[in-house]
């Protein structure tokens, strides 16, 4: 095999662009693996880690973008390199002299100046460069939603108090879905406007409750993201507990609901406390935390029950069935199988709220589940990279998504590890979600249809689909693809992973 690679100094595009022409020239013909990334010191170990460091690499910066490529000879080698530098060229065009278009505003003040009236700044830069631009989007008087992560938390803290005292707010760091007049932002999907309000710090999570909201008639005033951190007492809920306010105020939100993991003891005596002074229903699930709602299709669907004016007592009661039904399929399912292979249970989430989701819906249905990034009961992995026993593992997390985009994005690492958890011969199921909408993979079948019709071959695969009738990807293509593909597919998280436990402990009780 011939190695080889180029450097473009002061060359900078983001980590989705790169990841296009990477996986580009990675199907030319003669090339076995192909890496476009800026030479930032994460990724250059990781380049290190696949042997695809080259000499010269060692010395450029994170502004340095380097190109290498492994092909069976240098002529291929060197298709591929040309291909790469034609791609990113193309890129860097700017529009042609006398075209209409003004020029891209290059920063806050120009963007403002461009769009009067604008009130909100969505940043996605390098982390140690977001508070900066934050900072200067609140002196303009601009709400922010942060995407970027890798800010620190004091910044975290300090943003958001200066955000609090303008009267406005930041929507973050590392806050990946929010949804605002009806404009979806990051990763979030195609909902109808109506009378809920949902106060977040969790993206997925936030995504499947207003999609399970739209499939069943309703509708999402505001859907403001906090950022996971939010609800620590480091930070103090600042973000959480104003975004309540607002949508209390709000005349357009009939019902709250508010979605995240439980907050630190702190931050949720004062949940707690604004709670008992809004006047409107609210539907409160900290997941993990116990009792009801608990899980994110039985929030949705509480609050659905309040706007519609419903019974919420009788809004949870078709679950039960639902439930029934899912334990018929899931004995049918395993008794088609002539001899199904080992006994064990292995998701792979590109949401982090759906790994603590599974979690929670998996107590009582295995035992000895294993997590990196663990709920209750659920044991930590001793290494995220080696699942052991049953095991539910958050893809987002920071050991996996080092130089790579979000896995909501980019399948490559997880398509790699369902087949490589196939051939274990102790692993029964596969569990997975997939993620639909704007910022997610725009043809996940395309992508996962091969990788599932092999790995159905040798074990279960279950996966729950998000999204909605609206979503670009088309989603009654893509659940009949993942079916014909193998898949048993649920259209909501809850529902996969209850599947997928169901399986599990029928072969379980079978190999016994």
């Amino acid at each position: 095999m011939n190695i080889a690679g180029r450097i473009k100094q002061g060359f900078y595009f983001d980590s989705v662009t790169l990841m296009r022409v990477g996986r580009e020239l990675s199907g030319l013909p003669g090339v076995a693996e192909a890496s476009v990334v800026m030479a930032t010191e994460a990724n250059k170990s990781i380049l290190a880690m696949s042997d695809l460091l080259l000499p010269e690499f060692k010395k450029c910066g994170d502004q340095d973008l380097v190109i290498v490529v492994k092909a069976k000879d240098g002529k291929a080698a060197g298709e591929a390199l040309a291909k790469a530098e034609d791609m990113l060229s193309r890129k860097k065009k700017p529009a042609a002299a006398g075209g209409s278009a003004a020029p891209a505003p290059r920063d806050i003040a120009s963007a403002v100046a461009a769009l009067p009236g604008a009130n909100l700044a969505l940043i996605s830069v390098a982390g140690r460069y977001a508070a900066r631009e934050a900072r200067k989007a609140l002196d303009n008087g601009l709400h922010v939603m942060l995407f970027s992560d890798n800010v620190s938390i004091e910044d975290e803290v300090a943003l958001k108090k200066e955000a609090h005292k303008k009267g406005l707010l930041v929507m973050g760091p590392d806050c990946g879905t929010s949804i605002v007049n009806g404009v979806p932002l990051a990763f979030a999907n195609v909902v109808p406007k109506g009378p809920i309000g949902i106060v977040g710090a969790s993206g997925t999570g936030t995504q499947e409750v207003t999609c399970i909201i739209a499939n069943e008639g309703s509708g999402v005033s505001q859907a403001i993201g906090t950022g996971g951190r939010d609800v620590k007492d480091a930070v103090g809920g600042i973000s959480f507990l104003d975004a309540m306010q607002a949508l209390a105020g709000d005349r357009g939100t009939k019902v709250i609901l508010l979605v995240s993991k439980p907050p630190q003891p702190g931050v949720l005596k004062k949940v707690r406390a604004l709670l008992r002074k809004i006047k409107k229903p609210v539907v409160a699930l900290f997941l993990g935390e116990g009792g009801r709602p608990a899980t994110l299709e039985e929030a949705a669907l509480l609050a659905v029950a309040h706007a519609k004016g419903a019974d919420p007592a009788k809004a949870l009661a078709h679950l039960v069935r639902r439930d029934e039904i899912l334990v018929e399929e899931a004995r049918a399912i395993v008794a088609r199988r002539r001899k199904p292979q080992g006994r064990y249970l292995r998701g792979l989430f590109s949401g982090g709220t759906f790994c603590a989701e599974a979690q929670v819906v998996l107590d009582g249905l295995v035992r000895h589940l294993h997590s990196n990034a663990p709920l209750g009961d659920s044991q930590k992995l001793k290494n995220a990279w080696k699942p052991e026993k049953n095991s539910v593992i958050d893809l987002g997390e920071d050991e996996f998504t080092v130089g790579r985009a979000h896995p909501m994005i980019d399948f490559t690492l997880r398509n790699k590890m369902i087949l490589e958890q196939a051939d274990d011969p102790d692993v029964a199921v596969i569990l997975l979600d997939v993620v639909l909408g704007y910022g997610a993979n725009l043809d996940p079948a395309a992508e996962l249809v091969p990788v599932i019709q092999k790995a159905a071959m040798k074990v279960f695969v279950v996966a729950g689909v998000n999204g909605t009738i609206g979503d670009p990807q088309n989603r009654a293509k893509v659940v009949e693809a993942l079916r014909e593909a193998g898949a048993h597919v649920q259209l909501t998280n809850a529902a996969a992973c209850k599947l997928a436990g169901l399986i599990a402990a029928e072969v379980a009780r079978q190999n016994r």
